[in-house]
């Protein structure tokens, strides 16, 4: 009877030990939620960047580029969609450049156009703006919400687009498996994001470009509204 009740309660500690390991290696001395509240803050002082996301879904490859320069109010949004359950497979582009607050299509042939349905994103100042609140905003990661509501735990280090970065892996609830994984990368000198991971998106997005004046090709049209005085016609 006694060996058994000292093997029971070796059990016990054993048990105990291991969640309290588990528990550590998730939440540290909170080491994942301080780095993320470092993050918010970078991303706070974000005036451009460029991102490139990829999934490929079981149904749908996407590919987006988003492409932002607050300080010259330019927004760059190229969508490629294709629908991979058809044959031929269907597809649908979407290129548009937003320029204080003026919406343009660029077509195949390279000329660019007054948009037809206006723009789904607003302007690169008012992106900026939200960012600036400390508010999530596609296509940046969702670091706000990630600080209230996820585990953290701390990954290996990488190079991302030439730069250092540590990988964080992020359990979050809510997804539509119910369970959503990902990974963000963070600048080791700067804090900000440079990769993203969705497990159920079987998607990717790399970010770069931070806070550099960025070449966009700009359509005569666009550079003359930009820079006309406030109130022209």
């Amino acid at each position: 009877m006694g060996e058994r009740y000292w093997l029971w309660v070796g059990v016990r500690l054993l048990v105990g030990v291991a969640l309290v390991a588990w528990a550590l290696s998730y939440i540290g001395t909170g080491s994942g939620e301080k780095q993320f509240q470092k993050t918010l803050e970078a991303m706070k002082q974000v005036h451009s960047f460029r991102a490139a996301y990829l999934s490929n879904l079981p149904t749908q490859h996407n590919e987006l580029l988003w492409e932002i320069d607050c300080d010259r109010d330019v927004a760059h949004d190229q969508n490629d969609y294709v629908q991979t359950t058809t044959n031929p497979p269907g597809e649908m582009k979407t290129d548009q450049l937003i320029v204080a607050g003026r919406t343009y299509d660029h077509h195949s042939d390279g000329s660019w156009s007054p948009a037809r349905y206006g723009n789904m994103h607003g302007s690169a100042k008012a992106f900026c703006k939200i960012l600036a609140q400390g508010t999530d905003i596609s296509p940046m990661p969702p670091i706000a919400t990630m600080i209230k509501r996820a585990i953290i735990q701390k990954g290996d280090k990488k190079t991302v687009n030439g730069v250092r970065c540590r990988e964080w892996l992020v359990t979050m609830k809510g997804a539509p498996s119910g369970l959503a994984h990902e990974t963000v990368c963070i600048g080791l000198d700067d804090n900000l994001p440079y990769e993203t991971t969705v497990d159920w998106e079987h998607s990717r997005t790399s970010f770069s470009d931070y806070n550099v004046p960025l070449k966009l090709d700009l359509p005569e049209a666009a550079v003359q509204a930009a820079s006309a005085p406030a109130g022209s016609n």
